[in-house]
């Protein structure tokens, strides 16, 4: 049994992708005034926002417990609008060996699908699949699109 997996789901977001590729390749600090109740917090570790190499970290809040993920900026694509963040330090380090997340927003029409990609390498078989994490940034998502339809 392999301990290597990916989930992925897509989110028919409203705002233009370049609204959305934006936010979390270039002003990721905005999203606690969008979300506070999910993300309360985003810091920049090392680096500059919108840079290969950046290091951020996540200060997040999942069924009422409050997590961190220090992460890297692995590669930013700005002709197919995707981010990749990979965890180096935090709460999700602790059930997975690694984790990567990939954000791509691919223009539909006037609308947007948000693509979120988890990979990741659980510890061990009896680790569950991070299928809370991908409904939290399905929520987000949402959260968010709403945020830049209004703005």
């Amino acid at each position: 049994m392999s301990l290597v997996a990916k989930l992925s789901a897509e989110v028919l977001a409203v705002a233009p992708h370049h609204k959305h590729h934006g936010v979390w390749v270039g002003r990721p600090h905005h999203v606690p005034n969008v979300s506070p109740s999910k993300i309360p917090k985003v810091i920049l570790h090392g680096g500059e926002w919108g840079s290969v190499g950046s290091v951020v970290a996540w200060h997040y809040i999942i069924d009422g417990k409050d997590h961190v993920a220090k992460d890297v900026v692995e590669a930013i694509d700005e002709e197919n609008k995707t981010i990749t963040y990979r965890v180096i330090e935090g709460d999700v380090l602790q059930e997975y060996k690694s984790f990567k997340v990939i954000i791509q927003n691919i223009p539909k029409g006037e609308a947007t699908w948000v693509r979120w990609t988890l990979e990741y390498e659980k510890l061990n078989k009896n680790i569950p699949h991070p299928i809370k994490i991908l409904e939290f940034v399905i929520q987000l998502s949402e959260e968010l699109d709403d945020h830049l339809v209004r703005a």
